[in-house]
C-alpha cells in the first residue's frame, strides 16, 4: 500500500513534467504527419508506417522512462529528498518499487495516448494509399485487421521500455542522469545488435577476443530484439497473443525483476544523508 502511494504520487510528477508534453507533441505529430509521407514501397507504405510508428512510441516510451527515473530518484537522493519520505515507515524497497511503478504508470499513459493516435493513423493511411495507388475504397473489416496487427506490437514496446526502465531506477540509485541516459541507450541499441554481433562474429576468421564480447554482451544485455515487431509486420502476419506475447511478457517481467533487486543491492548502502 505504501509502495502504490509512492507510485502514484510519482506517476503524476512523471505527467506533469515537460518532458510529458513535449514528448507526446512531438511523436504524436510524427505520427500524423507520416500518415501522408510516401515511402516510395509499391503499394506498401502501410508497412513501412507501422514499422515507424511503433518505433517512434517505444522510443518516446524509453527516453519518458529515464527522464523520470533520473528525476524521481537519482535527483531526489542527491537533494536530500529521499531521506525525508524515508524517514517515514517506509522502507528502501518500497522507495524503489513504488517508484518504478510510477514510471510504469506515466508511460503507459503516453503509450495509451500514442497507441491510439497510431491505430486511427494505420486505419486512416491503409485506405488513403488505396485510393491514392488505385482509387479503390478499402473494406472496415480489412482497416480492423491492419489496426490489430500493431496491438501486439505496442504490447512488445511496452515490455521493452519497462525492462530498461528497471535498468534505469537501478542506474539512477547511484549515477546522475546524463550518465544514465548513456548507459540505458547504448543498452537499447546492443540490445538489439547483439543477436547480429554475434552472428557476425561467430566465423573463425574473427579476434577471438571481439567474439567473446559479442556473446558477453549477448549474455548480460537484454534480447531486445525479441520485442521486435519489425519482421511480423514486414510479412504482414498477426504476432500471436499466446505463442509469443505471453513468453515476452514473462521475459520481460524476469528481466526487469533482476534489475529490481539490483537496484535494493545498489541503494540499501547509499548514504542518503
Amino acid at each position: 500500500m505504501k509502495a502504490l502511494t509512492i507510485a502514484f504520487a510519482t506517476a503524476k510528477e512523471a505527467i506533469r513534467q515537460p518532458a510529458f508534453f513535449v514528448l507526446t507533441f512531438i511523436a504524436g505529430s510524427s505520427l500524423i504527419c507520416s500518415v501522408f509521407v510516401s515511402y516510395f514501397t509499391f503499394g506498401e507504405d502501410i508497412k513501412m508506417y507501422k514499422d515507424t510508428g511503433l518505433t517512434t512510441i517505444s522510443f518516446a516510451g524509453l527516453l519518458l522512462a529515464l527522464l523520470t527515473a533520473s528525476s524521481t530518484v537519482a535527483e531526489e537522493i542527491d537533494g536530500k529528498t529521499a531521506i525525508t519520505l524515508l524517514s517515514k515507515p517506509i522502507n528502501r524497497r518500497q522507495f524503489i518499487i513504488g517508484k518504478f511503478l510510477g514510471i510504469e504508470l506515466g508511460v503507459l499513459l503516453l503509450f495509451v495516448i500514442l497507441g491510439s493516435l497510431f491505430g486511427m493513423g494505420v486505419w486512416y493511411k491503409y485506405a488513403y494509399d488505396l485510393r491514392e495507388s488505385a482509387g479503390g475504397v478499402a473494406e472496415t473489416a480489412k482497416q480492423f485487421d491492419q489496426v490489430k496487427q500493431v496491438l501486439p506490437g505496442l504490447a512488445l514496446g511496452f515490455f521493452e521500455v519497462t525492462v530498461l526502465a528497471s535498468l534505469s531506477v537501478a542506474i539512477s540509485t547511484r549515477l546522475p542522469m546524463l550518465v544514465n541516459l548513456v548507459v540505458c541507450i547504448a543498452v537499447f541499441f546492443l540490445g538489439h545488435l547483439s543477436p547480429v554481433l554475434v552472428d557476425v562474429t561467430g566465423g573463425g576468421n574473427v579476434n577471438e577476443l571481439i567474439s567473446f564480447m559479442a556473446r558477453l554482451f549477448a549474455w548480460i544485455l537484454p534480447s531486445l530484439e525479441f520485442f521486435n515487431a519489425g519482421p511480423a509486420i514486414s510479412t504482414g502476419v498477426m504476432i500471436p497473443w499466446v505463442g509469443y506475447v505471453l513468453p515476452a511478457l514473462g521475459y520481460c517481467m524476469l528481466y526487469s525483476g533482476v534489475c529490481l533487486l539490483f537496484a535494493f543491492l545498489l541503494f540499501e548502502d547509499r548514504d542518503l544523508a
